[in-house]
């Protein structure tokens, strides 16, 4: 099984050597640790993975091996049956049953409501009106239906929250992805620039031949390396609505990475506010504050946002409004302030276009962008490249 597992590393790309096989077993053997699936994962992990961008490639091929083969502890046939039993009793209504739920009507009343549930609520329930639970109609849980609401434990359904009780965990994007990635790159190219700056470290060949013929002896010429003097900040929104658009990121971020030497890239969540960060398992102990960012960055760069702009309109209007924290100020503060910092910017949205005259938060969004919303396609990567260059 282990040297089935080495060799599925070595074909999802992770150079996984058999001086690292061997010291997996001896590790093993010398019992360093709990022979359990969690700490055999660990330090696999450990001794496999030399670059952190492999991590996410590591956990799917430790999966795909090992599932089935390792024991789950602590998790009792009854508990499972009991996930999957709550999962069937969702609640399906009709188009007229949902017209009869009514919106609490504004974001000042749903959160004083959530507070008075809270202190009320003292057990577990499910399928009703009012309590938080799951499966029913009411504003807060998970798992029903309510047109807008505040989603406390579970997975999205309808896409509509107002706010997210817990934290979840997002994974960073793989910038080795090469689906599709040829093609976006020749459309990226519509942003090249070229210029000779940095160092002389390349062979001047016509000038060394011309110095050479003048002086009568040898004369080598360097120039510098001619490359894309373009800067690229690329914003990437991540995780839940984004969840299916990852691949199409993926190849995106892979494209951008390899066209542009000079490529600052951020993630955000929804929409930016008053702090971005670069690695998703840090998001909330690693940001850099946006304003540093404008700060840190010149005029010069484009700005380029990826995400699907499908949020509460609450998150772009409205202090508080974020998903996961409390935001002082609104989310279009933010978008207008790094508009205006980089007049050159463009959004770039991976829901398909016929359905962003359905979403308020989408309009909002391409309102703040002064139209400037593309589809992620590579039509849209070519219009929204046109629109880069041409603002300076």
């Amino acid at each position: 099984m282990f040297l089935a597992f080495l060799d599925a590393l070595r074909a999802a790309g992770i150079p996984a050597s058999l001086k690292e096989h061997l010291l997996l077993l001896e590790a093993l053997d010398a019992a360093v640790i709990d022979r359990s699936p969690e700490q055999f994962y660990y330090l696999s992990r450990a001794i496999y993975v030399k670059d952190e961008a492999l991590l996410d490639r590591f956990d799917q091929v430790f999966a795909a091996v090992f599932r089935g083969a390792l024991p789950v502890e602590g998790v009792a046939p009854a508990e499972l049956s009991e996930a999957w039993l709550r999962a069937l009793a969702q609640r399906h209504l009709t188009p007229e049953q949902r017209a009869t739920i009514e919106s609490l009507g504004s974001w000042d009343e749903i959160m004083r409501t959530l507070r008075e549930r809270l202190a009320e609520q003292h057990a577990r329930h499910q399928g009703g009106s009012k309590w938080i639970g799951t499966g029913g109609t009411s504003p807060f849980g998970n798992a029903g239906y309510n047109p807008e609401g505040v989603r406390i434990g579970g997975e999205p359904t309808h896409g509509r929250a107002i706010k997210v009780w817990e934290q979840r965990a997002f994974r960073n994007l793989d910038s080795s992805r090469e689906l599709g990635t040829r093609n976006i790159k020749l459309a990226l190219r519509r942003l090249r620039r070229f210029a000779r700056e940095g160092a002389a470290d390349e062979l001047d060949l016509d000038a060394t031949v011309a110095g050479t013929a003048r002086q009568g002896w040898l004369d080598v010429r360097l120039r510098p390396a001619r490359r894309n003097a373009v800067k690229l900040l690329l914003f990437l929104d991540i995780g839940g609505s984004m969840d299916p658009f990852v691949t199409a990121c993926e190849e995106l971020f892979s494209a951008a990475t390899s066209e542009f030497r000079d490529l600052e890239f951020f993630y955000f969540h929804n929409c930016v506010y008053e702090g971005v960060w670069k690695d998703n398992r840090r998001r909330f102990d690693a940001r850099m504050p946006t304003l540093e960012l404008l700060h840190t960055y010149g005029r010069d760069y484009k700005l380029l946002f990826v995400g699907d702009a499908a949020m509460s309109p609450y998150e772009i209007t409205h202090p508080g409004g974020s998903v996961e924290h409390h935001n002082d100020e609104p989310g279009a503060a933010w978008l207008r302030r790094l508009t205006e910092a980089y007049p050159a910017a463009a959004w770039l949205n991976p829901a398909p276009e016929a359905h962003w005259d359905y979403s308020a938060s989408t309009a909002l969004v391409r309102d703040l962008l002064n139209g400037r919303m593309f589809p992620l396609t590579l039509d849209g990567i070519d219009a929204a490249t046109r629109a880069l260059a041409r603002r300076r």
